[in-house]
């Protein structure tokens, strides 16, 4: 049998729309090196490539909930992680309407339009995720060809209320307790937090779409390795 198509996401509802014949999934539950160890352990078990794939928060004004991105490159500090070029032609051949761009990775969401602001100003990229550059850079380590899928869930100008940042349980299923019990301390949180419903479901029907859209591979071609510009 031949070596699966890793597929790295954050939640678990990510996953279950990423998952087929030949796809490996793995879910970090927006807990980093949780997110390493158990990607670390899939690669070891062999892997032809790592996907990124997910929903992502928006630092363009031009992207609105619901728009696809796929990274051109993976800024993460002073790591600059360069997409495998043939399998951004594929994805972008078969998905016309995504924003080809660099993608962020970051260890904490950005909470408010400032924030996201400066991410775009800074880094030069359309949208920031928690896991893209933990995928990419062990993708690199083990010379595999590597890309990332994001749709956008929360756009540039939506500042994320408190309960929307309560830590997923560690299956990267959300801990509704604790948003109930974020949403009672803080009621003033709920014009917030359905507005976020709204754009989390367009981003996950803009998600939904692409599975059916691309083949079982999620458009993986014959590719040459990634390369690693470290600044």
């Amino acid at each position: 049998m031949s070596a699966p198509l890793i597929v790295v996401s954050g939640l678990a509802r990510e996953a279950a729309i990423a998952a087929g014949p030949g796809i490996a999934t793995v879910v970090g539950g927006g807990n980093a090196q949780r997110l390493a160890r158990l990607l670390d352990e899939a690669l070891a078990r062999g892997a032809r490539g790592v996907l990124s794939f997910g929903i992502a928060g928006g630092v363009s004004s031009e992207l609105a909930s619901g728009s696809l991105v796929i990274a051109e490159t993976v800024v993460s500090g002073a790591d600059r992680f360069a997409s495998n070029p043939g399998w951004i032609s594929h994805l972008a051949a078969a998905l016309p309407q995504a924003r080809v761009a660099g993608i962020a990775g970051i260890e904490r969401p950005a909470v408010d339009r400032a924030a996201k602001r400066a991410f775009r100003d800074t880094l030069g990229v359309v949208a920031v995720d928690m896991e893209s550059h933990i995928a990419a850079r062990l993708a690199a380590a083990r010379k595999l060809p590597f890309a990332a899928l994001r749709a956008i869930a929360d756009p540039a100008e939506r500042d994320l209320p408190p309960a929307a940042l309560i830590a997923l349980k560690p299956d990267g299923s959300p801990d509704l307790r604790a948003v109930l019990l974020s949403l009672m301390r803080r009621p003033s949180q709920l014009p917030g937090l359905v507005s976020l419903a709204f754009d989390a479901r367009a981003a996950f029907a803009a998600l939904l779409r692409c599975r059916r859209i691309l083949d079982p591979s999620f458009g993986f071609p014959d590719c040459s390795n990634p390369t690693v510009d470290v600044a």
